[in-house]
């Protein structure tokens, strides 16, 4: 198919954007890494009244750190997640997201902004972002409002972005010694959506105790699902396997993951257990890993 007639604007700053917005009225879209609103017009999913494109506005760009917050601008691509020093340094899990989001053409166009204002079910940087306990920047006409990432995604494809919105940047408090970081997924092609996946944000003593974690699943529901159950029963003892079977069987009334087209909801329940396991098992000590 062949998109609709629409309109089309380049702004160059934040003051320029709310201009034509208003100008534009509330059907025109925001045009950022477009790897997903492109697609919907093409299919005639979507037919806004124009596209206002962000891509040169230069605060909207940037990774920075101050004091405890890494702040990662909305406009930063995926590609660009996986190759920061201080994304690395401070927030691995979204380096280690980036290489598993589709393809190298498109996490060279999409943007972090783009993935999260979507608020795909399937996405891997909203369930990090929930993991890490960040905060979505996001800014109108108006000024500046914060929101917790938990509180940020409101169900499929719903987040809390008012008329006029955008996100801005993201605030990541930065890791420290005690971080424990990773993302697993299942799919059945590199690239594809994950059939399920999990990011997992922990917090561990020296000895192997767990004193925070934080356990979101993406891929088995309508958005990032925070395993509270699991996460649970992971704090205030040692991590073993043990501890890992705990979690695993908390996810029975965590997770009541509906069925798709990759398979029905024993199968994403089966995977949730499975990639919970191999998450945790990146975090046991060495002795423990090889018993």
């Amino acid at each position: 198919m062949k998109w609709p007639a629409m309109g089309y604007a380049r702004v160059e700053s934040l003051d320029e954007l709310w201009q034509v917005l208003d100008a534009a009225g509330p059907e025109a879209q925001i045009l950022a890494g477009g790897q997903s609103l492109l697609a919907t017009l093409s299919f005639r999913l979507s037919e806004p009244s124009g596209l206002i494109d962000i891509t040169r506005i230069a605060a909207l760009r940037g990774v920075s750190v101050a004091g405890a917050t890494l702040r990662i601008g909305s406009l930063t691509r995926h590609a660009e997640l996986g190759r920061d020093p201080l994304v690395a340094a401070h927030a691995p899990i979204l380096a280690e997201a980036a290489p598993l989001i589709a393809h190298p053409a498109i996490r060279n166009r999409g943007t972090i902004g783009g993935s999260l204002a979507l608020a795909d079910p399937a996405a891997e940087l909203p369930a990090c972002v929930v993991a890490l306990d960040a905060t979505i920047v996001v800014a109108s006409r108006g000024g500046e409002r914060r929101v917790p990432a938990a509180d940020f995604f409101q169900g499929l494809f719903t987040t809390d972005l008012q008329p006029g919105e955008i996100i801005t940047a993201v605030e990541v408090p930065v890791a420290t010694p005690a971080s424990r970081q990773t993302i697993v997924e299942v799919t059945r092609r590199s690239g594809d959506y994950a059939m399920a996946g999990l990011a997992a944000v922990l917090a561990m003593r020296a000895d192997g105790t767990v004193d925070a974690a934080r356990l979101v699943f993406f891929g088995v529901g309508s958005g990032a699902e925070i395993a509270t159950g699991a996460s649970a029963a992971l704090i205030g003892a040692p991590l073993t396997r043990a501890t890992i079977a705990a979690a695993q069987g908390a996810l029975a009334d965590d997770l009541d993951p509906p069925g798709d087209l990759h398979g029905g909801p024993e199968l994403k329940r089966h995977l949730a257990r499975v990639i919970t396991a191999r998450a945790l098992d990146t975090f046991l000590a060495s002795a423990e890993q090889a018993a």
